[in-house]
């Protein structure tokens, strides 16, 4: 199974350094909710907002109409919650991202950089640093047959799992990736594309459904 560091470019930011702690994606899905109380713990509350319990927003953070959080989350610096965006618990948003119109994040870390702008669903996920999902795009966390997800042909006894998507990976409009997906860095996956298994650095993918 692909490690956090095959993944993701993990030396500079706070978000990261704590990262650095888990070997694989999967730990660090089961540990959001801890790795929110870390990070809390060390942010600068001169240039954040606590607007819940644990609900951590930073000031420069530009908030729509509409928009919902549900704790625990942090959004770090300059990113954009568009409206009627609806965070639904244990999400991490790092800095310089975009979260667009009736886009629904659950139970995932976005790095940096990364841009899911227009009607996306992110469940239990990891995207590195500039990572942009094209219109529609869905990164499912349930199986069809509710069965437990493999990952790179392991068992992880989970239910839920996303897609873990390296660095600098676009994924074209209306694109569906299927439950426990590895897309690995710098990779182009296609316009319409249905997606399953694990795809290497530099990879373009043209799958149509």
């Amino acid at each position: 199974m692909k490690k956090i560091n095959d993944l993701y470019d993990i030396k500079n930011s706070l978000l990261r350094k704590i990262l650095n702690n888990y070997n694989y994606p999967c730990d660090v899905l089961l540990d959001i909710n801890k790795i929110i109380g870390e990070i809390a713990k060390t942010l600068n509350m001169d240039e954040y907002m606590k607007t819940d319990e644990n609900i951590y927003i930073h000031k420069s953070v530009d908030i729509g109409k509409g928009v919902e959080i549900i704790a625990p989350a942090i959004i770090m610096e300059n990113t954009k919650l568009r409206h009627n965006a609806y965070l639904r618990g244990n999400v991490i948003i790092g800095p310089n991202c975009v979260i667009g119109n009736s886009c629904e994040i659950k139970n995932s870390i976005l790095l940096s950089n990364d841009e899911v702008p227009h009607f996306n669903y992110v469940g239990d996920s990891i995207l590195g640093d500039k990572v942009h999902l094209g219109a529609g795009v869905i990164l499912a966390n349930l199986r069809f047959d509710k069965k437990n997800i493999r990952v790179e042909g392991e068992q992880t006894n989970l239910r839920k799992i996303g897609a873990f998507i390296g660095d600098n990976t676009q994924i074209g409009c209306n694109s569906v990736i299927f439950p426990g997906t590895v897309i690995e860095k710098d990779s182009l996956i296609m316009p319409l594309s249905t997606v399953n298994g694990n795809y290497p650095s530099n990879k373009v993918r043209i799958e149509r459904s």
